[in-house]
């Protein structure tokens, strides 16, 4: 292997290790979200699409939450922390909550299972592991080219 070659090799490795450091970020929001959502929903007595609704909301709110403490704690005025977290993080959250989502609603049952039920639960950590592992190369590709995580990097 050539110099040039072993370069981006550690490049692109460095750049997968941003990605799942992002993504990481962006699943603690997103599981916050997701569990307070379906806890609240379910001590309302909420549906399924209401449920689904709030969960995703949350998940929005606690994961743009967690993008700006950083940004907040480095002396940026609040407009433009709320601008870097909207970029920093929309399409990672809205993969994440879309193949999340489409999982929850997929397993026959769980969305019924109720709050303490194993089902439910293996479900979610199943559905979160996977929407993590589909939203990485997206984190990846959206850093390499300076878009997404990248924007707030040089804050954390």
């Amino acid at each position: 292997m050539d110099h040039a070659m072993h370069h981006d090799h550690q490049d692109g490795a460095a750049l997968t290790r941003t990605a799942i450091s992002a993504t990481l970020h962006c699943l603690t929001g997103c599981a916050i979200g997701e569990v307070l959502g379906m806890v609240l929903a379910t001590a309302w007595g909420w549906g399924d699409a209401a449920s689904i609704g709030l969960a995703v909301a949350l998940a929005f709110v606690f994961g743009y939450a967690l993008a700006s403490i950083p940004l907040l704690r480095a002396g940026l005025p609040v407009r433009r922390v709320v601008a870097l977290a909207f970029a920093a993080d929309t399409v990672s959250i809205l993969t994440m909550e879309v193949i999340d989502n489409a999982i929850m609603l997929s397993v026959p049952g769980v969305m019924d299972a109720g709050l303490g039920d194993l089902r439910f639960w293996a479900a979610l950590a199943v559905a979160l592991f996977v929407a993590f592992w589909v939203t990485v190369p997206v984190n990846r590709w959206l850093i390499s080219r300076g878009k997404g995580h990248a924007v707030v990097h040089a804050y954390h």
